[in-house]
């Protein structure tokens, strides 16, 4: 039987349909659900300037990939008609559900209504005093290559007419974002909060702007381009670095991959700009009035917190908070820490125990993303200005976030660590440290591990969902070890038992496991896999699962994002898909294998992506201690049961059906009540 795949791409709108779907709880506060359209809003700027930009790569013969160009076409397409169809659904979200919601908050946000009287003089001055000061017009002319549009920034293009002689002209004024906010608040009145966008507030005064001139309208406009980084594979470590900052600096000057603009837009002014800026018709995506809206996150709340959701506050160990090192916890057993609902404290913690005690010897981190001002970062400098020897392997190619890799490698080199610079053509996602005391008076050095399945990153470690293990375990301490010596020393052939890394044993060792459930399946006894992940792209991999499936194994799979896998098929019969969208990101990656009741469970940094299989450094470790075991299965059931905020995938590649099951089952509330009830 011949398989069938979702397109990954549509299959992404969907998760960012999902998520513009928590806009429209009217159980939220109505901050949150602004958040959620922030959220989508952000979402669909970057996979224009990544996904969709690849696309326009291959139309236009700058790429080479596995897809021709009449494909590339066809999918751009059938993107542009989701994309206009949320879209619609975004706004009427926002027009119908939320605009009045914040209404009665008393908190008004001018749309497309005229403003009261009583606020005329106040736009009318504000815009003379603080905003037509930074204003730069430019008349638009065809062939004039002085103005560039710059990527992801907001402008206007102003419909115009000679007073004197009716000759049409144009001109674009670019929204000084750095000068002025994006709402501007208008005096109260009768106790209500009014805000208006900057650009209305533009577009109001454009007589004043445009003397001589007749304003026909006004028209925002916004550009997506190219912001991947090409990396040539030949490169050596040498100058790579140098290669990436090059980049970067060009990222802004990149390929148009969208042309937004204000559906109102004559067609006459539409045409002028496409042969102005060479914008080709398969380029357009036409918009709403506002554009940017993931702007909406920096609206103004002048009520309080009473219109957001309260913030977790993270759960303590009382053990760890009691003990002067935690170095002598993980001697007597594995820690595990379930973020946000744990204090991320504990991972500085552990850094910085380990540049306090004298017997450390050296430290060893991987780093991908980390927060500006980090901690994790002032720890290490700590440790290496104390004499220990820091090793910390920085992952230039981590996307959108290479100029912060950048200055923070330059920092801690600075400070004497030793920076080792991405591996030419993989990427290193694993999330791991170590610390390794001096040997001891039998020349025996102790290990300390910490393995994660997200970033050393204490903002994000407040919003996304992962899951870590501190262990002093030989058998993954050894092989971490391993790990690292192939990141320095780029060795050839390590012998991994215990973990699973990617471009070595990993993509075997998951088909070897699927494989023996299968076995078991055909023996009649119980077949069960579960895996949690953020996408599922690979053919591959899916067609394992396919065949599992076949051979009556169950699946579970919770897959946040990309899911090629398609359900309610012959031969995906026993696969169960569930998506979960909820305050928090789940971003946590969990596999699970029945095993005839032996029960692998693994954590890891992996997706089952191509990129994350085949060209990428990834690391998967095995969880070794029952209880924890234990209890990242029962946080797993929780969300396999959510019938609050978990969705089960259909056969229509965007359409979700809500999870059946006992109501009242919210995993993200349940998860946070099961863990306070275990404090080890």
């Amino acid at each position: 039987m011949e398989y069938s795949y979702f397109d990954r791409d549509i299959s992404w709108l969907a998760f960012n349909y999902r998520v513009l779907l928590e806009a429209e709880d009217a159980s939220l506060p109505v901050y949150e659900r602004i958040k959620f359209l922030s959220i989508h809003a952000s979402n669909l700027e970057e996979f224009y300037r990544v996904r969709v930009a690849e696309h326009r790569g291959v139309v236009l013969k700058k790429i080479c990939s596995e897809e021709n160009a009449e494909e590339a076409e066809a999918i751009l397409e059938e993107i542009n008609a989701e994309v206009t169809r949320q879209q619609k659904e975004f706004f009427r979200i926002f027009n119908n559900e939320v605009l009045p919601a914040l209404a009665a908050k008393k908190i008004i946000l001018y749309m497309d209504d005229k403003p009261l009287p009583e606020h005329r003089d106040f736009i009318k001055n504000y815009f003379r005093e603080e905003i037509f000061p930074f204003l730069q017009p430019v008349m638009l002319m065809k062939e004039d290559v002085s103005v560039f549009i710059r990527d992801n920034r907001l402008y206007q293009v102003a419909d115009l007419k000679k007073k004197a002689s009716g000759e049409q002209a144009y001109a674009i004024i670019k929204i000084p974002y750095a000068k002025v906010p994006r709402f501007i608040e208008l005096p109260d009145i009768k106790d209500t909060h009014y805000f208006m966008f900057v650009e209305d507030i533009i577009s109001a005064n454009l007589s004043d702007v445009f003397v001589g001139y007749e304003v026909g309208g006004s028209y925002n406009i916004k550009i997506s381009r190219d912001a991947d980084i090409y990396m040539d594979e030949a490169l050596n470590t040498l100058n790579v670095a140098e290669t990436v900052r090059k980049k970067v600096r060009k990222r802004k000057t990149g390929d148009l991959s969208r042309f937004a603009y204000d559906r109102r837009m004559p067609g006459h002014c539409l045409a002028y700009l496409c042969e102005t800026f060479h914008i080709f018709k398969e380029d357009l995506v036409p918009d709403n009035v506002h554009l940017n809206m993931e702007d909406l996150i920096k609206l103004p709340n002048p009520v309080g917190k009473e219109l957001r959701a309260a913030p977790l506050v993270p759960l303590r160990i009382p053990e760890l908070d009691r003990t002067r090192s935690l170095f002598s916890v993980i001697n007597k057993r594995d820690i595990f820490f379930h973020f946000p609902y744990h204090s991320f404290d504990y991972f500085i913690h552990f850094l910085m125990d380990a540049a306090s005690n004298p017997v450390v010897e050296e430290v060893k981190v991987t780093q991908y993303r980390v927060a500006t001002d980090s901690e994790v970062i002032n720890n290490l400098i700590i440790a290496a200005k104390k004499g220990k020897k820091v090793t910390v392997f920085v992952e230039l190619k981590a996307r959108f976030d290479e100029e912060n890799n950048l200055y923070t490698a330059e920092i801690m080199r600075e400070a004497g660590i030793k920076i080792i610079y991405s591996i030419p053509g993989l990427k290193v996602h694993a999330k791991v440290a170590l610390v390794t005391q001096k040997a001891d008076f039998r020349g025996v050095r102790k290990s300390y591990a910490y393995l994660s399945t997200g970033n050393f990153n204490e903002k994000t470690a407040q919003l996304y969902s992962d899951m870590a293990i501190m262990t002093a375990n030989k058998k993954l301490t050894r092989e971490l070890t391993l790990i690292f010596d192939v990141l320095e020393n780029q060795t050839k052939n390590p012998c991994f038992e215990t973990l699973l890394v990617a471009q070595f044993n990993l993509v075997p060792e998951l088909k070897n496991r699927i494989r023996q459930e299968i076995a078991w399946a055909r023996q009649g006894k119980r077949a069960y896999i579960l895996l949690k992940m953020n996408a599922l792209q690979d053919k591959e991999m899916i067609d394992e699962l396919y065949r599992a499936s076949e051979a009556g194994v169950r699946i579970d799979l919770i897959v946040r994002g990309i899911c090629c896998l398609i359900p309610e098929r012959p031969y995906s019969r026993n696969i169960r898909i569930f998506r979960i969208v909820d305050m928090l990101l789940e971003h946590s990656r969990v596999w699970y294998f029945y095993n005839n009741g032996r029960e692998d469970l693994f954590l890891t940094s992996s997706d089952w992506m191509r990129r994350n299989l085949y060209r990428r450094i990834e690391v998967a470790f095995p969880v070794l201690d029952r209880r924890i075991k234990q209890r990242i299965v029962a946080i797993l059931n929780l969300q396999l049961n959510d019938t609050v905020k978990a969705c089960q995938v259909t056969s229509h590649p965007i359409l979700c059906r809500k999870n059946e099951g006992a109501e009242g089952v919210w995993s993200q509330r349940d998860t946070y009540e099961l863990l306070k009830t275990v404090r080890k």
